[in-house]
């Protein structure tokens, strides 16, 4: 008797249980579809943001990127995925400039972890939406990102050139002046008399020339004044060991 009511009652349940998952399918066949049609929808679907693919530098309508190669994203990658080159080059003002040679990044090690978009100091990184990035050969997954040709350093203005030229020769001035002020305590040292007090006033020509051309640019005065100050103090000091050794 026992078995009989056992039987039916199993049979109940997986009646039950029938109907339910019935009842699921039944809901599926009125569910409006979600399947996307790719790729044929791939020129009108919007991928989202948030979706990290290949890393890609940022380029201005310009042509411009802001990477500065300071290597930050390099030292910060977990995998070593990107590979900093840089060069020296020489710009208008005839000092030397830092700049991005090459920028390669291997999407086959890339993790997606976006430590290197997130540390770059200038923001001149970031993950785009284009996976489709299959190829037959791990070595076409290397990339160089700076593929657009680097532009020339521009051009000093006139307005440049001359401050530039006015510059340098507030510190020729300069060094001229303290060179002079310099020579003037030697010899008079080495003579033991009151020459430097002859010797002075060509010293002072000096700076005043230097500041002349410094005129109208209050840092470079404040450096010529800072030299005549500390050549002023050596000399200051020189006279009283001087005047302690004849003591």
């Amino acid at each position: 008797m026992g078995s009989v009511k056992d039987y039916f009652k199993s049979l109940g349940s997986g009646v039950a249980s029938l109907l339910k998952g019935m009842q699921v399918t039944g809901k599926e066949f009125v569910t409006p579809k979600i399947t996307e049609f790719y790729p044929e929808d791939r020129d009108t679907y919007k991928w989202p943001e948030r979706f990290r693919a290949v890393l890609e530098l940022i380029y201005d309508q310009d042509g411009n990127h802001k990477c500065i190669a300071c290597g930050t994203c390099e030292r910060n990658c977990p995998n070593g995925t990107i590979t900093i080159q840089s060069k020296m080059v020489d710009t208008p003002a005839g000092t030397k400039k830092k700049k991005l040679d090459n920028y390669i990044y291997d999407l086959g090690t890339c993790t997606f972890c976006n430590l290197c978009v997130i540390s770059c100091p200038t923001d001149a990184l970031r993950f785009s939406n284009d996976f489709e990035q299959s190829v037959f050969t791990r070595s076409k997954l290397v990339k160089k990102l700076n593929y657009l040709p680097e532009k020339p350093e521009p051009e000093l203005t006139e307005e440049q050139k001359a401050k530039l030229a006015a510059e340098k020769e507030a510190k020729i001035a300069a060094a001229k002046a303290k060179a002079a002020a310099l020579k003037a305590e030697r010899e008079a040292a080495a003579a033991g008399n009151d020459k430097p007090a002859q010797e002075a006033p060509k010293a002072d020509d000096a700076a005043a020339k230097a500041l002349a051309a410094a005129k109208g640019d209050p840092e470079k005065e404040a450096k010529i004044k800072a030299a005549l100050e500390r050549a002023a103090a050596l000399k200051a000091q020189r006279e009283a060991a001087k005047k302690d050794g004849n003591q």
